[in-house]
Parts: structure tokens; C-alpha cells; sequence
């Protein structure tokens, strides 16, 4: 068109003009097409990466509303996440291009904007180091909201999480902001099932299968009770004589429960085995010592201690 304009009127700078009026505009509309485009694209492809996190894996069968909302809403995360990284790199490069279109010198464009990225990389290393293990976080399903975690020095139940941080709640009431990049290490205590776990203290010289019988027949009785069965997802589980203390026989008892739910269970179940003991009178035993008194006058007994007699009265004494 300006070779066309230029020989109809031999006129350079009306053909320049037109070139800048008609053809870099085209230039450019087009580029900003091409850029929406990719980005509607890549707004499709990480939908689709993403719609496989809210969906059960094979063999394990439908997931529970808590656990379905709870990939849902690590879904929303990711996409959310990927999506603007995708746009935000979609569009520098658009505007890149754009500028090369007026003849502008991109190289100490390019160069000063990576001097100055890595000044920021060097400033902003802890957030960026937040960001990444908040990404892997969410990407690895290690806790989401409502679960139960302990990260080191704060335990409690999580109430936001995001890239940058982690908000706890404890049992007092103390709110936690944990920065993603300090957590080491991660225990939950509510993801997918739990476990309540109790040792039962029981005399020693008590019948320890008619007392192991007994609180075999308690937990089967939570198990059985509708209210609380709920709660359960398998028959209770006697694992035995776990440790001979010092002052007891400990007996191990143990429920496969809901996510979150073996601290209700425990409770309840403490009230019923202490109230099944107490009725088969089965000593719930408390700290005891034995005692070895000395009688005095009697010097074949023991020794005297150092000091003599007066010594040896003064310990009697302190014996009674």
C-alpha cells in the first residue's frame, strides 16, 4: 500500500505516514490479539491441569464434602496462581514485541531490567523463599484449612493459608502468622484419619486379660453406639501390655477415627473406662513407694551412718 501511495503521488512522507498510521497499528492490534489468545489458552490448560486435584484417585471412591471442598478450594489456589504467571509472562512478552515495532533499542531495556532483578532477588530472597514453599505446600496437599498441624514452635488449627504465610490458632486462643519459608517440618494431626491413641493404667496385681477383656468390651461399646460410630471408621484394637512402669502395667488401646475427631473420641472414651474399672474393681493404680523403716535400738539392722549414734536417731526419726 505505501510502495502503491508513493507512486501514485511520488511523495515519501505521505508513504511514511501511512506506514505509520496503517501498518504498525496492524502490527500492533495484531500482537494484542495473539496475546489475549494465549492468554484465554493458557486460562484453558491450567483449568485442566488443576480439575484432576478435586477428584478422587482411582480405588479409593468418592471424597467426603470436607475433603472435596478442601481440593476445591487448593484448586482455586493453583490456577489462580499459575494463571496470573502465565499472563503476567504472556503480556511482557507482547509488550516487548511492541516496542521492538517503534524501532526502540530493547538491549539496555532488557539489561537494566535484569540488573535490577537480580538487586530485587538479592533484597526479597525470604519472600521469594515464602512464595516457593507456600507453592509446594498447596501443590503437595501437606495442610489446608481447619486441619490440626504442629510446625515447630506453634501448634494449632489452621485458619488462612496462603503463599506468603500460615495462620495458626492454638488451644489458648494465640493466633500464629508463620511465614512459609521457616516451616522445617510439618505434623498434621487431622489429614485424611486419625488415630486416638490411650494407654490404660491398671494395678499390678491386677488379672491383666480380664482387665485387657474389660476395656476390649468398653471400646466396643463406643463402636457400637450410634451417636459416636460416626466418628469411627473401624473396630477399636487391642494391642496389649505396652510398657511395665513403675507403678503400673500400661494397656494399650487404639481407634481409627475421623480427621480431627480422636481428641472427642478420647474423652469420651477415658469417662467410660474409668466407670467399667470402677464397676469390675480393677484399681486405676497412683503413684506409690515402698517404704523400708529401721527400728531403733536394733544395731544388727544396718550400719551406722557416718556421725554415729546421734546420726543414726535423727535418720530414724526422719524414716517415721
Amino acid at each position: 500500500m505505501c510502495e502503491r501511495v508513493y507512486e501514485a503521488t511520488e511523495n515519501e512522507a505521505l508513504a511514511e505516514a501511512l506506514d505509520w498510521l496503517v501498518h504498525r497499528p496492524l502490527k500492533i492490534l495484531g500482537i494484542v490479539v495473539l496475546a489475549w489468545i494465549g492468554v484465554r489458552l493458557s486460562k484453558r490448560l491450567v483449568a485442566r491441569i488443576v480439575d484432576g486435584l478435586d477428584k478422587p484417585p482411582p480405588g479409593l471412591g468418592s471424597l467426603t464434602p470436607e475433603v472435596s471442598a478442601r481440593a476445591a478450594a487448593r484448586a482455586r489456589t493453583l490456577s489462580s496462581v499459575l494463571v496470573g504467571v502465565a499472563t503476567a509472562t504472556i503480556y511482557t512478552i507482547a509488550f516487548l514485541t511492541i516496542l521492538g515495532e517503534f524501532e526502540i533499542d530493547l538491549a539496555p531495556l532488557i539489561a537494566g531490567a535484569g540488573i535490577a532483578g537480580v538487586a530485587l532477588g538479592f533484597g526479597a530472597q525470604s519472600m521469594v523463599k515464602d512464595f516457593l514453599s507456600g507453592f509446594f505446600m498447596i501443590v503437595e496437599d501437606q495442610f489446608g484449612v481447619g486441619d490440626v498441624i504442629d510446625v515447630g514452635e506453634a501448634t494449632g488449627t489452621v485458619e488462612r493459608l496462603t503463599l506468603r504465610s500460615t495462620r495458626l490458632r492454638s488451644v489458648d486462643g494465640t493466633v500464629w502468622h508463620v511465614p512459609n519459608g521457616v516451616i522445617e517440618r510439618v505434623g498434621n494431626q487431622s489429614q485424611q484419619w486419625a488415630r486416638a491413641l490411650l494407654d490404660v493404667s491398671v494395678a499390678y496385681g491386677t488379672d491383666l486379660r480380664r482387665a485387657q477383656d474389660v476395656i476390649k468390651a468398653t471400646a466396643d461399646g463406643l463402636w457400637r453406639d450410634d451417636e459416636w460410630r460416626l466418628l469411627l471408621l473401624e473396630e477399636p484394637e487391642l494391642w496389649g501390655v505396652e510398657m511395665l512402669a513403675a507403678d503400673s502395667v500400661d494397656i494399650r488401646l487404639v481407634l481409627k477415627t475421623r480427621p480431627g475427631m480422636q481428641w472427642k473420641v478420647m474423652r469420651e472414651l477415658r469417662i467410660r473406662l474409668k466407670e467399667a474399672l470402677d464397676a469390675e474393681g480393677i484399681e486405676i493404680p497412683f503413684q506409690q513407694r515402698t517404704l523400708w523403716i529401721r527400728n531403733e535400738g536394733d544395731p544388727a539392722s544396718a550400719p551406722l551412718p557416718p556421725g554415729g549414734a546421734d546420726a543414726d536417731d535423727d535418720q530414724a526419726e526422719g524414716d517415721r
